[in-house]
């Protein structure tokens, strides 16, 4: 089997995959008893979720924010682990300015910090910042190593879930750190009903996309 060879190629055979199964999607919405189904399951399809387990840590994925801030503090009060982690957000562009021109910027890190007490999280800590789902793995790979850290629940939003489980097996398990994935229920995307609008539909096109390069580039 040829190998392929750069991005480009890979989007190509995403791009004509997606224009398949958005075609037979096309086809199966034309008959009103498959219809909502069929779209159901292309939404769950970018969702996974594990059945909750104890573990050392509670880590909220960087693009989860306040969903996934509720999402950790009710795993927390249920007893699933005593500590929780964000991950550290670098200082913006705009941030920077405001700051210079004597505004107090808008603190994600600290907005989150905040709104973890408020929910009664007592211990918090952060993990250094990273610039998406594949950054993450790699940041988690080297902070639970030097932590030792050796089991984390991960709270991810419901869109990027299987794919963030994928990223995380591979970057975790071979050292020895159990991995258990849960999504956040507040967040925007639901695979129930993602159809309805144009922030649902971009979401799954765009994650779709993400997940199917996953599975080529990863197979295994």
């Amino acid at each position: 089997m040829p190998r392929l060879q750069g991005r480009k190629p890979v989007s190509r055979w995403i791009i004509g995959l997606l224009s398949i199964g958005i075609s037979g999607l096309l086809i199966v919405a034309g008959v009103p008893g498959l219809r909502y189904s069929a779209l159901r399951a292309v939404g769950w399809a970018l969702v996974a979720e594990d059945s909750p387990a104890k573990a050392e840590l509670i880590v909220i994925s960087a693009d989860s924010q306040s969903a996934g801030i509720i999402e950790a503090a009710d795993l927390f009060r249920a007893g699933y682990a005593t500590r929780v982690a964000i991950f550290d957000y670098p200082p913006t562009r705009a941030a920077s300015e405001l700051a210079r021109r004597g505004a107090q910027p808008f603190d994600l890190e600290e907005t989150s910090l905040r709104l973890l007490h408020e929910l009664s999280v007592t211990d918090v800590v952060v993990i250094p910042a990273v610039a998406g789902t594949v950054d993450e793995g790699k940041i988690l790979q080297n902070w639970c190593a030097a932590n030792s850290v050796h089991s984390i629940l991960f709270v991810s939003v419901p869109d990027h879930s299987r794919r963030t489980r994928r990223v995380l097996n591979r970057a975790l398990a071979p050292q020895g750190v159990e991995v258990t994935v849960r999504y956040a229920r507040f967040s925007e995307f639901d695979p129930d009903t993602w159809w309805l609008t144009r922030g649902g539909q971009r979401t799954q096109v765009v994650e779709s996309e993400k997940l199917l390069l996953d599975l080529l580039s990863h197979p295994f």
